[in-house]
């Protein structure tokens, strides 16, 4: 009873070890990133049923982050093995973008605490999910690419398909609707007998059947408070009325002295679409009742102008750059981008 007590006591110090552990991100940034400036109001065009938070233009980066840390590790995988691509460099990431992002906040409304709720939730569950692989794949996985060889196993590409397209599909859509449970049966169908396969069919099974059963769980959370609005209103000028309408999916509601109000999709699908207007000739006076918008560009230069934050990518070339700019100079900035430049407009 005495050695049962013993180890049940370090398996509770244990835990409360790595539990204090994944905290301490959000204690640093409670406390050494507090929001700096005073919120300047402005007064919608498209109506408050139409504004959004003003912040959370910000504030989605970190979101997607994750998103371009799968992105990274796909690519870091096409060609190489998991224990190559940089999990804590990942979540170091995840964690200094918040803290700048959070102390950019404060003439943008701050960093409300339901905003917070959710950064801190998807970065202790990033940060976990991170840890857990790279202390698998740094130890067991590294020893079963030894015994592997050079030559890749078809489960090593397989995986790193499925990870570039499950990056693709974030972009447009929410993590929890992915298909985990075809991934693991794809896994099944395509392993063959090699010691590589039969390590990667278990570990990645283990991995996507986790997920699976998580994702219900956030599914049906999501469920009971509705999930967040797909499309935003957003005014613009310098472009007939006839060119907006003729946008796939955007639909033209109103005229007003200060442009003309579109309603448009979110996301992935508004970054394409705020460039295609700015090549255009397009300039947008407000987007989604707001003034102030971030965006993120890829350059080969360590920092770019106005940037809130940038840091080098994985598995590709360049840095990135967070970028916060006045709405009315979207447009212009947009266009004076080298080619390519652009990676995402954060809506809000």
């Amino acid at each position: 009873m005495r050695v049962l007590l013993r180890w049940t006591g370090r398996l509770v110090l244990l835990v409360v070890v790595l539990v204090l552990g994944l905290l301490s991100p959000v204690a640093y940034v409670e406390t050494m990133c507090r929001p700096a400036g005073v919120a300047v109001a402005h007064t919608p065009l498209v109506g408050p049923d139409w504004q959004r938070p003003e912040g959370r233009t910000l504030l989605t980066y970190p979101e997607w982050h994750i998103v371009h840390a799968y992105a990274d590790y796909g690519e870091v995988i096409r060609t190489a093995d998991p224990h190559d691509y940089g999990f804590l460099s990942a979540i170091a990431g995840f964690w200094s973008s918040t803290c700048a992002l959070s102390q950019a906040s404060g003439p943008h409304g701050g960093f409300p605490w339901e905003t917070k709720q959710m950064v801190y939730t998807i970065g202790v569950s990033f940060t976990a999910e991170l840890l857990a692989k790279a202390a698998y794949e740094e130890t067991i996985g590294r020893i079963f690419t030894l015994i592997r060889g050079d030559t890749r196993a078809p489960l090593d590409d397989l995986s790193a398909r499925q990870a570039a397209d499950y990056a693709v599909f974030l972009q447009q859509t929410p993590w929890y609707k992915w298909d985990f449970p075809r991934d693991a049966a794809e896994l099944d169908t395509q392993a063959t007998d090699s010691l590589r396969d039969r390590e990667r069919r278990f570990a990645l099974g283990a991995e996507y059947w986790a997920k699976a059963a998580y994702a219900q769980v956030i599914a049906a959370a999501v469920a009971a408070v509705g999930e967040d609005q797909l499309r935003l209103r957003a005014v613009v000028s310098d472009l007939p009325e006839t060119t907006l309408a003729a946008l796939p999916d955007v639909q033209v509601i109103e005229t007003l002295p200060e442009g003309i109000v579109i309603e448009a999709p979110r996301y992935r699908a508004f970054t394409k679409l705020a460039a295609t207007i700015a090549a255009a000739g397009g300039r947008f006076t407000e987007i989604a009742g707001n003034d102030d918008i971030l965006f993120t560009i890829i350059t080969d230069q360590l920092t770019a102008d106005a940037a809130i934050h940038s840091f080098p990518r994985q598995g590709n070339p360049g840095f990135r750059h967070l970028v916060l700019v006045p709405v009315s100079d979207l447009a212009a900035t947009l266009n004076a981008l080298p080619q390519g430049a652009l990676e995402h407009i954060h809506d809000y």
